[in-house]
């Protein structure tokens, strides 16, 4: 990774900015715009390198599949950083098989303010951040030293634009897909002061038929964001995820749903969310983790991003390898052992070929990287040519 190259989404923008006006970097220069904001030559010239070999790639047949899906390679970019289509487009060309088009609601919502991405700065020796550690409570260094191995906060609030707006944009996405490659959505309810348990399965459920009206052919449920308020993950609720799920999957049939899982310290409670999920059917496969919940700090101590609320945030990248293969791996022994047949994503901390390895390893069918690949957009093709 060279600490030289532009992000994809500038942290340096806002969220609004970077939805009007990105991607940035590789990623822009590979759609063929006038726009080179950001853009060095030597990126420039390598972008161009780069959907050259993946347009060569389409000629060949896929040999490996995600959820039934024949794919290139098991390999792409999370729910997150790819923001809409044009985001997504450049992520296929730049060789990324698997783009997770950002987590939708089924209404408007908005963003955090800004900042939403500081670097992060455990004190740890090997930069690792421990799930529910003292430090966690305590308070992590977050600032703007974003420097590799690269670690950052994740405090957006899951923003969504209008169904009038994403749903058009989501068509358009998978449309852009090349072969072997595939535009997964991902969606999840919206909790409100007021609502009731049965209102917010109901939006779970309105929010996944107006994914599927898209074309999905695999989707996503997002049950692990901490911005929506530490403990309060929906994931720390396996019975309410299990009515959820099974809701939706009443509502989207045979369509493929992977939920997205925070890490899960307890064996106990990741078994039993095993078995009222996937030991049911409602489920067909577990992406983890998400971000580490912490409390982050600037240099005096004080709150390190601003606004009422956002004292912890999600903190992803380098810092939370280890909680993401750990979850994997007790995933998969579980489902070896439980004689289940679900699919495994593995998220956290992926910014080289070897991370790439490393978690198929352990047990996972698909890896994503959401940090790494921002930094560095040429990610997918140096894991391909490894």
């Amino acid at each position: 990774m060279s600490e030289n190259i532009t992000p994809f989404y500038d942290v340096d923008r806002t969220y609004e900015d970077n939805y009007a006006y990105g991607p940035f970097g590789a990623f822009a220069e590979t759609l063929g715009g006038d726009a080179k904001d950001g853009v060095s030559d030597d990126q420039a010239a390598r972008a161009v390198k780069e959907s050259a070999v993946n347009a060569d790639e389409s000629a060949t047949e896929p040999k490996e599949s995600f959820f039934g899906i024949p794919v290139n390679l098991p390999f792409g970019i999370p729910a997150g950083p790819l923001l809409n289509e044009r985001f997504t487009t450049a992520a296929f060309r730049m060789g990324f098989d698997l783009a997770v088009y950002k987590t939708v609601r089924s209404r408007a919502w908005g963003c955090n303010p800004f900042p939403n991405v500081l670097a992060v700065h455990p004190k740890s020796d090997d930069g690792i951040l421990t799930p529910n550690s003292d430090e966690c409570d305590d308070g992590v260094l977050a600032d703007h030293r974003f420097a590799t191995p690269i670690s950052i906060s994740n405090s957006f609030g899951v923003p969504s634009q209008d169904p009038d707006v994403w749903q058009p944009d989501m068509q358009r996405a998978m449309e852009r897909a090349g072969k072997g490659q595939l535009l997964v959505p991902s969606f999840q309810g919206s909790r409100h002061d007021g609502m009731t348990a049965a209102e917010y399965v109901a939006d779970h459920v309105t929010t996944a038929h107006l994914v599927m009206e898209t074309g999905a052919k695999v989707m996503e449920m997002n049950t692990s964001c901490p911005n929506e308020g530490h403990n309060r993950l929906l994931c720390h609720a396996p019975d309410q995820v299990s009515t959820i799920t099974e809701a939706v999957k009443n509502e989207i049939g045979d369509t493929p749903l992977i939920i997205k899982l925070a890490y899960l310290p307890n064996d106990e409670d990741l078994e039993y969310m095993v078995r009222v999920t996937a030991g049911r059917g409602l489920v067909q496969g577990f992406s983890t983790i998400n971000t580490i919940s912490a409390k982050l700090v600037d240099d005096h101590g004080n709150q390190a991003l601003p606004g009422a609320g956002r004292d912890r945030s999600g903190v992803c990248g380098a810092a939370i390898k280890p909680s993401g293969l750990d979850m994997v791996r007790r995933l998969a022994a579980l489902r070896e052992r439980l004689g289940l047949d679900y699919g495994i994503v593995g998220v956290g901390g992926v910014t080289t070929p070897a991370d790439y390895d490393e978690y198929r390893t352990a047990g996972a069918d698909a890896v994503m990287s959401a940090t790494g690949a921002m930094w560095d957009p040429f990610l997918a093709r140096q894991i391909k040519q490894a």
